[in-house]
């Protein structure tokens, strides 16, 4: 059957082959979404240390636990976990009530000592010791846990308590719902295609350009075809990677360069500090065979047109499939023409 060839700027959907979900895009409801609105800085002015921080250096926390006097990132099993490792082994077999229990650890690790900063704000040198960390901290929690999930709330609109330059690290003997999906997905184009997924995705954008946002030596990022939030990227190794812990020395300090320069572009896009939601996703551990897999980061910013609109999932996007107006194109030539700071 003949098809007939797809007008981007009519509505369509177009399918995530990492999650085997779909996205509407309904470009015409707007013919120019976004016209370089900013609103007047919002930046509050920090000290570099708050002495009522509980993630300050030489800060008591919570639990009356008093962190060190650290110049490094500095990591912690946080006081508040919503993952116990020694939570008794149970399970619930009901097709309707269906349980198990849940074993994990959570983890704290704060980016910097000086309070007044993000993640974008450090130099190079710095970030790149946080790669690190996450590589050394996804080593050692591997041995024991399947799924090792690297992130960061940036911002109260995020969900952020706590302004103080930090992100978590979760680990789980059970693998969550969206890795599952992705694991799924990828194995299964692995088994049709015999080349993994992302790998073959990245050089499929490499080529057409028009979603790529910045590259160098050793990573991309793309807004990929089916984001579903406006500014969405995903950041992708040009080697076949599976796990954060494969990292070379090279590909840190250019990861590290990278995460600089796509956050600084965040940061300039409506001239606040950008919240986002950043997370690493990577082969499960304890596993045999995870060639299918490839390394990559997503990034889900909320803001839509300035820094007073949020893009909310409402109404026909929790009842129906994620929606969108302007195109992942039209997202990734805004964000191109950004320069860092």
């Amino acid at each position: 059957m003949k098809v007939a060839s797809l007008d981007r700027n009519q509505p369509h959907r177009r399918f995530n082959p990492l999650t085997g979900e779909w996205l509407l895009v309904s470009p015409q409801r707007t013919a120019r979404p976004w016209q370089g609105e900013q609103e007047i800085s919002s930046r509050i002015e920090r000290p570099e240390y708050e002495p009522e921080c509980y993630l300050c250096p030489g800060n008591e926390r919570a639990n009356g636990a008093q962190n060190p006097n650290y110049h490094n990132p500095y990591v912690f099993t946080n006081d508040f976990s919503a993952l116990l490792p020694d939570t008794p082994p149970a399970i619930e077999e009901d097709d309707l009530f269906r349980a198990e229990s849940a074993q994990g650890t959570c983890r704290v690790i704060c980016f910097s000592s000086k309070h007044n900063l993000t993640l974008p704000d450090l130099p190079v040198s710095e970030i790149a010791k946080i790669v690190s960390v996450w590589m050394a901290e996804t080593a050692e929690l591997g041995q024991q846990y399947r799924w090792v999930q690297i992130f960061e709330n940036k911002g109260a609109m995020m969900g952020s308590s706590n302004a103080h330059p930090h992100g978590q690290i979760w680990a789980s003997r059970a693998l969550p719902t969206v890795p599952a999906k992705e694991d799924g997905q990828q194995q299964n184009y692995m088994e049709k295609h015999k080349r993994p997924l992302l790998v073959e995705y990245l050089e499929r954008e490499l080529q057409f350009g028009e979603r790529l946002v910045v590259e160098n030596d050793h990573w991309a990022v793309l807004v990929p075809f089916w984001a579903n939030w406006p500014f969405e990227i995903i950041l992708l190794p040009k080697r076949h990677i599976t796990r954060i812990t494969d990292l070379n020395a090279d590909e840190t300090i250019t990861l590290a360069q990278i995460l600089q320069l796509i956050l600084q572009k965040y940061d300039r896009l409506f001239n606040i500090p950008f919240p986002y939601t950043m997370g690493w996703h990577g082969a499960p551990f304890l596993v045999e065979h995870c060639d299918h897999w490839l390394l990559h980061a997503h990034a889900y910013p909320p803001l839509l047109r300035s820094a007073a609109v949020k893009k909310f999932m409402v109404g026909y996007e929790m009842l129906g499939e994620p929606q969108r107006d302007f195109t992942p194109e039209q997202a990734a030539e805004t964000l191109r023409s950004l320069t860092s700071k």
